[in-house]
């Protein structure tokens, strides 16, 4: 995989999405800028790429007949498609089960999952396609969560679907090897986003930064910084990884 690659990043208006655009720009990579809700914004991150060859894109992940136009939208613009980043996510509204009344709890799971796993889903199928009509190989890296393996109890639907993002991955890691696809996962722990911004704030905000033992939450950057590596030619054989970039605050076994 060389400079010049066709990459897809989804949820691209802002946060992890728009470091990772940012980070395939700089590279010499045409990048088409995903978003489904802040077109202005993401017009924003469009513009402030280097390079040129770049376009904005627009799809409701969680409506799966969507999803075959954006990737036509993609190829269209782009010429092809060699990269897909399955960056977009929604986590609100909070839902812990004792506190969430019935028809508010599956309404959280139905959107929340249907963004999450079932449109990172559909959304792989559909590139995957383009990818093996290519016959050049490609790359599918996702961004996951922490949360998948130390549990969300406040978001409980999130913590499910990034689980399930990553399981979908490693599938999809053994299907599409024989095509020169590599498949691969990051699992962000706190991310200081305009999402979280709030939350970082205060005496809560300190809580969150002890967890890490750098006393600190990561930068988009450093998201984006490990997005660009797992896509890269020589992080071929990582696929099937599902990559910790937590600061030490959760280790797994």
């Amino acid at each position: 995989m060389v400079p010049g690659r066709r990459v897809l990043v989804t949820g691209a208006s802002g946060g992890i999405g728009s470091a990772v655009a940012a980070a395939f720009a700089r590279l010499g990579d045409k990048v088409a800028v995903h978003c489904s809700a802040s077109p202005d914004r993401a017009a924003a991150v469009l513009a402030d790429l280097p390079g040129d060859g770049h376009v904005l894109v627009e799809a409701d992940l969680g409506d799966p007949e969507q999803v075959p136009g954006l990737v036509e939208a993609v190829v269209d613009g782009l010429g092809g498609l060699d990269v897909l980043v399955n960056n977009a996510a929604v986590m609100n509204p909070a839902h812990p089960p004792v506190d969430t009344p019935y028809a508010e709890w599956v309404a959280a799971w139905q959107r929340i999952v249907g963004v999450n796993l079932i449109g990172a889903a559909a959304l792989t199928h559909q590139a995957a396609a383009v990818m093996v009509r290519q016959g050049t190989g490609g790359r599918v890296v996702n961004v996951g969560s922490r949360g998948a393996f130390r549990g969300e109890p406040e978001y409980p639907a999130y913590g499910a679907s990034k689980a399930g993002l990553h399981a979908l991955g490693q599938s999809l890691a053994l299907a599409l090897a024989p095509h020169g696809i590599s498949v691969t996962s990051v699992a962000p722990g706190f991310v200081a986003t305009e999402r979280v911004s709030r939350r970082l704030d205060g005496a809560s905000g300190q809580a969150i930064r002890a967890q890490s033992p750098f006393d600190r939450v990561a930068t988009p950057e450093e998201v984006a910084a490990a997005v660009v590596y797992l896509a890269s030619g020589p992080a071929l054989w990582a696929s099937g990884a599902v990559l910790d970039l937590n600061g030490a605050s959760y280790l797994r076994t």
